[in-house]
């Protein structure tokens, strides 16, 4: 029997489960709300506003679709896994208050103090005065939060208390994040070296996935402000069995086994961001979805039917099933609009797109067809991914399909697991 879905969603994270749901033998049909111009390839895009969740529960039902995947963070926090799951449609997602561990840092601070979750000292703050007041009397660097969502965006690292004021005032006063920043978050500098954790849970039982490391900055060597990541490897070759144990039974345990003590059953991927100190690891932020960039390496080395996973995941079988990964090393180098993360112009034509390779494959996220080509239309527009038999091998694939890529403005980062082939 074939099925059909719908993923949620219209960025590279999207267009790479879409790509591999294709590869997979119980799914028919793919629709993508939004989608861009590469799922658009690959099945159906669907023009319904991504909040009016009536709509997308009557084109659920018109078309006989078996499963709805939730890419993005926005929808979780508006309720869509609740809503369609009121209309008796499956969906792959947390609800809304299980999701909360990611659109709250508050929540999630909280949450992790009360569950003995090891991760940075910090502060709460809704008054402004009373964050200026605080940070006066911390050692530099502190790191300053949004408590809402932001777009991975909305973290500061002040390395002085000038940067610090300024960026209380940009969050609280000035709105830069919106609503976002009303509550902000000010904590200890973590150092170390951080990498990506992703989870998949049907509510009680759970699978780990490879390590894998982001890479957040949008200049060479971790400088420049914060994006919704520009480049990921998986595995990272220095993180072992022994430290993926151990955050197995220290973060990841007690984070499912809290959020179901609490009545927030949590099924989907959880993504805890860490950083490994010398004290171990510790919890950065959480995430309640796949990771983008890290879905587009991770959907590169992953042998097991996704759909079958995802399946047992809502039906809540997930122990029934042995997932499978490849022994090659990934990647995914991201290709950015220029002004990225600030402002970008749309609209750019990109060339190089036509030449085809096993090794090399791209995954768009800001992009549309307009006029019979596929132009720019995000600040993230493609994400270049391959493999190998070990990590060097894959970000040389990756690099070298790049160079035949072009347009106005394009800037990426030339250093993507260079740490951590290095160590």
């Amino acid at each position: 029997m074939t099925h059909s879905v719908l993923i949620i969603g219209g960025g590279g994270r999207e267009h790479a489960l879409a790509c591999k749901l294709q590869q997979s033998p119980n799914v028919e049909r793919i629709f993508i709300l939004p989608g861009n111009a590469g799922t658009g390839m690959i099945g159906e895009n669907v023009e319904i506003g991504i909040k009016n969740h009536a709509k997308i529960v009557e084109f659920v039902k018109e078309n006989n679709i078996d499963l709805v995947v939730v890419g993005p963070d926005d929808p979780l926090a508006d309720s869509m896994v609740d809503d369609l799951e009121a209309a008796g449609i499956s969906i792959f997602g947390p609800t809304k208050a299980a999701a909360e561990i990611e659109w709250s840092k508050v929540f999630a601070k909280e949450f992790m103090q009360a569950e003995g979750i090891p991760t940075a000292e910090f502060q709460v703050f809704s008054d402004q005065k009373e964050a200026n007041e605080y940070v006066k009397r911390q050692n530099f660097p502190v790191v300053i939060k949004a408590s809402g969502l932001a777009r991975g965006k909305g973290v500061i690292i002040a390395k002085n208390l000038l940067e610090a004021e300024k960026a209380i005032q940009d969050l609280m006063e000035h709105k830069i994040f919106g609503e976002a920043g009303k509550e902000i978050v000010i904590e200890e500098f973590l150092r170390g070296d951080e990498i990506s954790i992703h989870v998949f849970c049907d509510g009680k039982n759970i699978a780990m996935f490879p390590s894998a490391q982001d890479h957040k900055q949008i200049f060479d060597n971790d400088e420049g402000p914060n994006t919704g990541g520009m480049g990921t490897i998986t595995p990272v070759p220095w993180v072992n069995k022994t430290l993926m144990d151990q955050i197995k039974r220290t973060i990841v345990l007690p984070t499912i086994r809290g959020l179901e003590k609490r009545g927030r059953k949590f099924v989907g991927v959880l993504y805890p961001g860490l950083m490994i100190t010398n004290h171990g690891p510790k919890v950065i932020e959480f995430n309640a979805r796949f990771g983008d960039p890290e879905a587009q390496s991770y959907m590169r080395v992953l042998k097991t039917d996704l759909f079958e996973i995802l399946s047992a995941c809502v039906e809540a079988r997930l122990d029934q099933i042995k997932i499978e990964w490849t022994y090659e090393s990934a990647c995914c180098v991201v290709l950015a609009s220029g002004g990225y993360p600030g402002e970008y112009k749309k609209g750019i034509s990109i060339d190089g797109l036509e030449t085809t390779s096993s090794d090399a494959i791209i995954f768009h996220a800001g992009t549309k067809m307009q006029d019979g080509a596929i132009v720019t239309n995000g600040g993230r527009v493609l994400g270049v991914t391959a493999t190998g038999k070990d990590l060097s091998s894959a970000l040389g694939k990756a690099y070298a399909r790049i160079k035949m890529i072009r347009f106005g403005g394009m800037q990426y980062r030339r250093d993507i697991g260079a740490k951590s082939s290095g160590k």
